[in-house]
């Protein structure tokens, strides 16, 4: 069967690590057939904003995969990824590498997994003006006061489901099984704020340990309250082995989880759903540093990593993630958030001449 990969290189900087990760990828796996689309700015220039969002989400329903870079609003149609495809699983893995350069003073062997909810949570954008709750006559849980709904002042909705958590929770499992059959501790780590918001966070909580405790009897379960948890991922984050977070406290601690390795540049992810998955860096577009060529490409290369296992090429995943480590090692070619002068070009022409 021919794979078919989508290449979203993404806006401002991002479209500068994509393209020279492109190029090594299709050196390393000539068999898969690319579809690559313009950047963002180059996108909105030729098709308009409607053209341009009916040419990525057909693109994108065209392939088996997606490798996008990163987005500020200006790629059109990149919310279809992940509600139109139900990708329901945002996995942001976590592992120091010699050569990564950690703020840590002791940071080998962290190396885990966090498995963020991507639907749900505060995420679904029900937003409005305090006024909206009126009807309601809400008040606050702990006291019983009422909420001043005539005070200038906005509200958000959270929505955690039953269905969802449960589907988050077994993919969560079935991660920790293979980890822990490739020598990992098999640990499911859980957190999130159920002391103050009960019937949300812990509803949360509640379904993933019943999920990890009935169906997956071999692993370890752990739970934390959110904010010692933060604490943790600092502290002792070689204790951890998965973690599973609801969408906003994933978001926020996957960054944080990045920044113990030794950065955003090194932080991928792969979005799961039971029938389409993509992968892009855990990064911002950094506009800040667009046209000079200086963005970190390892977050992408890293993602790459993941499409590739995903797609059923283990061979050259596992080459693509050697060679990353052994320019690492070595450390004369890498870019300068790590230390280094080298361009994006450079440091993925390193790259490709390992493998």
């Amino acid at each position: 069967m021919t794979v078919r990969v989508l290449a979203l290189p993404g806006d401002d900087a991002a479209p500068e690590a994509v393209r020279p990760s492109v190029a090594l990828l299709k050196r390393l796996a000539p068999t898969v057939v690319w579809e690559e689309l313009p950047s963002g700015e180059e996108g909105l220039a030729r098709y308009g904003r409607e053209g341009f969002t009916r040419l990525v989400q057909e693109a994108i329903d065209r392939s088996h995969t997606t490798l996008f870079g990163a987005g500020s609003g200006k790629t059109a149609g990149t919310t279809y990824l992940r509600w139109a495809k139900d990708t329901y699983a945002n996995v942001r893995p976590v592992r120091w590498r010699p050569g990564f350069r950690s703020p840590l003073r002791r940071p080998e062997g962290i190396d885990y997994v966090i498995v963020r909810e991507n639907l749900e949570d505060v995420y679904v954008g029900v937003e409005g003006p305090l006024s909206d709750l009126a009807p309601l006559s809400p008040r606050r849980s702990r006291d019983g006061r009422a909420i001043d709904t005539a005070a200038a002042g906005a509200y958000a909705v959270k929505v955690i489901t039953e269905a969802e958590t449960i589907r988050l929770a077994r993919f969560a499992g079935r991660l920790a099984l293979a980890r822990q059959e490739a020598g990992r501790p098999g640990r499911v780590t859980c957190a999130a704020k159920h002391n103050v918001l009960p019937r949300t966070d812990g509803l949360f909580v509640r379904l993933v340990e019943q999920v990890v405790r009935d169906e997956f009897p071999s692993l370890i379960y752990e739970q934390f309250i959110v904010d010692d948890f933060a604490r943790r991922l600092v502290a002792t984050p070689q204790e951890l082995d998965v973690v599973v977070l609801p969408n906003q406290y994933g978001d926020i601690l996957s960054d944080e989880a990045a920044g113990t390795i030794g950065g955003l540049g090194l932080a991928p992810s792969g979005c799961y759903g039971d029938t389409y998955a993509y992968f892009e860096s855990v990064h911002g577009t950094a506009p800040d540093i667009a046209g000079r060529h200086i963005i970190n490409p390892t977050a992408t290369l890293l993602s790459a990593v993941l499409m590739l296992e995903y797609l059923g090429r283990v061979d050259e995943a596992r080459a693509l993630d050697r060679a990353i480590s052994t320019v690492y090692a070595e450390g004369r070619c890498l870019t300068p958030d790590q230390g280094g002068t080298a361009t994006t070009e450079e440091f993925c022409a390193a790259v490709a001449a390992r493998l």
